[in-house]
């Protein structure tokens, strides 16, 4: 389609909701535009804010949220479908950590008490898949202990999570003593007394890497269903944008490491899948489903 072509089309507007970073910015601020779209932000800053009007409200028709977000909302029924976009992701071998005075090993959490913010949250599955995989943990033989529950209505956390009611944040639960072990993606004070469990925790994640060509995705891009159906077009123009305001930040690939951001069908295969995978062994989704469900429509638009 020509430009010209494209400026007889009545400009359709998006509600979207994304958060603030480099690679939004373009879009954010209007420097990318494009005559068969508009996107309509929600002033939203952090895009976890806007995950309950998405999976509750189903307020926008573009939106951010976290991969197992995603599928516990694809499973509720919600009617979003999957980009292959993702907005961010990093490796989680540092992000479980313990006393430095404990000798405690990955492999030896069977009875001991690990907390986090939300079983449903990302970083928790991608570090408790890692443990489950390399480590020999069994899920129910640990105490999960978390501080809220899903962003999702109606799910019910497995028999071995317990809710704490604690006052203290994480770091201060686990320095006093009430849990052997957090799961936090950050906000640590990074003062000592505390060490990853995982032993050098970047050469494992890499190493890890290498043995899977897995990058633990974090969050990723969806579109309301029956844009997909009925739109295909604005799926191909979403999908530009964002490709193109990541090229606009400076933010691509690196030369000499993984890409953290991947985007396209194939670079997220195998990450996708191992998503989809621990999500599943996690009972934070029912059944393994297979990619082409999770992209619907999507997948003939970018054909």
């Amino acid at each position: 389609m020509s430009h010209g072509d494209m400026e007889k089309i009545e400009t359709a507007r998006l509600s979207a909701m994304m958060g603030s970073y480099p690679k939004t910015a373009p879009l954010k601020d209007a420097t990318l535009t494009s005559p068969l779209l508009r996107l309509d932000f929600a002033p939203i800053e952090v895009a976890q804010k806007g995950f309950k009007d998405v999976v509750r409200g189903v307020k926008f028709d573009v939106a951010e949220l976290a991969i197992i977000t995603f599928l516990q909302a694809f499973e509720a029924g919600k009617p979003y479908r999957l980009l292959p976009f993702v907005m961010n992701g990093g490796f989680h071998h540092k992000s479980i950590v313990c006393r430095s005075d404990d000798s405690l090993a990955p492999s030896q959490l069977a009875g001991k008490r690990v907390a986090m913010r939300a079983y449903t949250q990302t970083t928790p599955t991608w570090v408790r898949g890692i443990l489950c995989d390399d480590y020999g943990v069994s899920l129910p033989d640990v105490r999960w202990l978390n501080q809220e529950g899903a962003h999702v209505e109606g799910y019910e956390e497995p028999q071995w999570v317990t809710r704490i009611e604690s006052q203290l944040s994480l770091e201060q639960m686990l320095r006093a003593g009430e849990v052997d072990a957090i799961i936090a993606g950050g906000g640590l004070s990074g003062g000592p007394g505390i060490r990853p469990l995982i032993d050098n925790p970047r050469e494992a994640a890499l190493e890890w890497h290498r043995r899977t060509g897995v990058v633990p995705i974090n969050h990723v891009v969806t579109i309301r269903a029956e844009i997909a159906e009925q739109r295909p077009d604005l799926v191909r123009e979403v999908y530009r944008l964002l490709i193109d305001a990541r090229k606009a930040s400076g933010q691509m690939a690196p030369g000499d490491g993984p890409d953290l951001q991947p985007f396209g069908f194939e670079p997220m295969r195998a990450s996708l899948e191992m998503a989809v995978r621990y999500a599943h062994e996690q009972k934070l989704i029912s059944r393994r489903y297979a990619l082409d469900e999770l992209y619907g429509s999507v997948a003939a638009a970018l054909a």
